[in-house]
């Protein structure tokens, strides 16, 4: 059984793929590997968004409602990091935008339950209370509002 290109080598395979795009070579290319992985590329996009998201409202959970000050600095660290990230991510992937409510939902149900394991002791909210919109969340330092 002969393997192909693609479970041989994958960089020498997309290498071979761009080429045979280059010179409009559409008789040769591997449609259904090429169609996976670009597939595979927006699902990773979708993915890399709700994993964020997940990091930072983690942390925003915490930095709101666990009383650990010795900790604030670190988790506003990373609250500043992702939503550095996420902001690039968006600006590369403006249509990830679209899917920010779903991702966002999806996002927020695994964050609670990360930190309600965490910090059993810690009432957290089980909706989020501020507003969820792109720009509140990337911009916005609740804690600083109460």
């Amino acid at each position: 059984m002969t393997t192909s290109l693609y479970e041989q080598d994958i960089l020498l395979w997309v290498e071979d793929t761009v080429n045979k795009l280059k010179n409009h070579d559409f008789t040769n290319l591997d449609i259904d590997n090429l169609i996976e992985e670009v597939e595979s590329l927006g699902i990773s996009q979708k993915k890399e968004l709700i994993s964020r998201l997940m990091v930072l409202l983690e942390h925003l959970l915490k930095r709101l409602y666990v009383d650990l000050p010795y900790n604030y600095n670190g988790w506003e660290r990373t609250i500043r990091k992702q939503r550095s990230e996420i902001d690039l991510l968006i600006s590369q992937v403006p249509s990830l935008q679209s899917r920010w409510d779903i991702s966002f939902d999806d996002a927020w149900k695994r964050a609670l339950a990360k930190v309600k394991k965490e910090y059993r002791q810690v009432s957290f909210p089980d909706r989020w209370p501020y507003s969820q919109s792109v720009e509140t969340i990337l911009n916005d330092d609740f804690w600083e509002e109460n």
